[in-house]
């Protein structure tokens, strides 16, 4: 018997039918917890920063290929493909998933089967149906297992254009509201999609089948969209007849991953118990970094197109070509340099600390008097605290976002 198996075994891990598990000589078995888990035949286990916390199911559905995740308590990981990511508190991704880096699937948040995530993060209850592809996203809203935002079967987020880039991610409430759990949930009908980037408001309701173009910014709304006319028109590749508006929204993106790193940094870290380790606290921060790390990538890929785009767009359109338009392209060409810099640096902000302060005074006197359950602390602030809480995260996207922005003069 493999020495690895051998060892879980001894410790009080329950593996069903050993001979079937395997074990990568990259594991280090200590990090996977001897309290109640359970391994299922066909399971596989790799890397070097995979962690197990108690009471997590893997493979309960079928063969499940686990590398470097971070597996919370109770987390349980139907079947499927792992890979980078990380899974918190009873959260459940479906059987035939498919999860892949930059990953973040918080308290309770779960999947249908078939389901394909990279650079997702879901907050607590969020709950995807069947036959997903739901990448590139941030989804936050609701308040509860009763009250959650939700992603009809059959959705896809389309996070890959016809220009070849993935500048594309979309924001589906936001992280200074949606951490406070106490917001409308958003609902998303099933065999529809949403064309990234986009940002949807807290209480939407987008009707079965629509395809959404644009962003979504008044809250409570029904969006239904109706089947396109049918067409065949010339298409030239790689021109962008307009940037301003995808590069704003991926800086309103990357602002509210600095604010969410900020809240797991600063909030999070507080919670650290046996219920939220505090190696799962390494990998949740792990994966928000290298969440913001793709996003930048993705941005300097985009404007390494930039040349051959001005040159397709001056040739289709001629005299017509818009001087604006053009000299937004040469600014994020000339100012990249500064502003990637920037991005890396608005990592170390953390916002008004006389606002932080006064929120973390109250955290910590509210987990002193009801203990280190996360999601029972938050939903007990009082909506005073809980906005003065909002207010921080706010200014760390407001000045984020200023700072990015300010760094292309023609988009200001």
């Amino acid at each position: 018997m493999n020495e690895k198996i051998k060892y879980l075994l001894d410790s009080g891990v329950v593996i069903n039918n050993p001979d079937s598990v395997d074990i990568g000589a990259d594991v280090d078995v200590k990090r996977i917890s001897n309290q109640d888990v359970v391994i299922f035949p066909g399971t596989r286990l790799y890397g070097e920063r995979l962690f197990i916390s108690k009471g997590a199911i893997i493979g309960s559905e079928g063969p499940a290929h686990v590398d470097n995740c971070f597996i919370g308590p109770e987390a349980d990981l139907k079947s499927g493909f792992f890979k980078d990511a990380t899974f918190l508190k009873g959260s459940s991704p479906g059987s035939n998933s498919h999860v892949r880096g930059g990953t973040i699937m918080e308290e309770f948040s779960k999947t249908g089967h078939s389901v394909g995530l990279k650079q997702t993060i879901l907050f607590p209850y969020s709950a995807l149906g069947s036959l997903i592809n739901f990448c590139d996203c941030l989804m936050s809203g609701g308040t509860g297992p009763n009250d959650h935002s939700e992603v009809g079967s059959s959705y896809i987020h389309f996070n890959f254009t016809p220009n070849q880039d993935k500048a594309t991610p979309s924001l589906f409430g936001d992280v200074a509201l949606g951490v406070m759990l106490n917001q409308r949930p958003i609902f998303l009908g099933g065999q529809g999609g949403i064309v990234g980037p986009v940002k949807i408001a807290f209480g939407t309701v987008t009707g079965a089948g629509s395809i959404i173009r644009k962003n979504a910014l008044k809250e409570n709304r029904l969006i239904f969209e109706s089947v396109p006319k049918s067409g065949n028109i010339i298409y030239q590749h790689g021109i962008y007849r307009s940037i301003k508006r995808l590069i704003l929204n991926n800086f309103t993106y990357i602002a509210n991953l600095l604010a969410l790193l900020q809240w797991y940094e600063e909030i999070r870290a507080m919670f650290v118990s046996d219920d939220y380790p505090e190696l799962l606290h390494e990998g949740l921060l792990f994966t928000l970094n290298s969440a913001i790390d793709e996003r930048i990538k993705r941005l300097r890929q985009l404007k390494d197109k930039m040349p051959e785009s001005i040159e397709a767009y001056r040739s289709a359109a001629g005299s017509a070509a818009s001087e604006n338009l053009i000299a937004q392209k040469m600014e994020f060409i000339e100012k990249w340099d500064e502003l990637e810099i920037r991005m890396f640096d608005l990592k170390k902000f953390k916002g008004d600390n006389s606002i932080s302060d006064i929120f973390k005074a109250g955290i910590a006197e509210s987990i002193k008097m009801n203990g280190t359950a996360y999601i029972p602390v938050i939903h007990g602030l009082s909506q005073e605290l809980a906005k003065t809480g909002s207010d921080w995260l706010i200014d760390i996207v407001d000045v984020s976002l200023d700072k990015m922005i300010t760094s292309i003069q023609s988009f200001a």
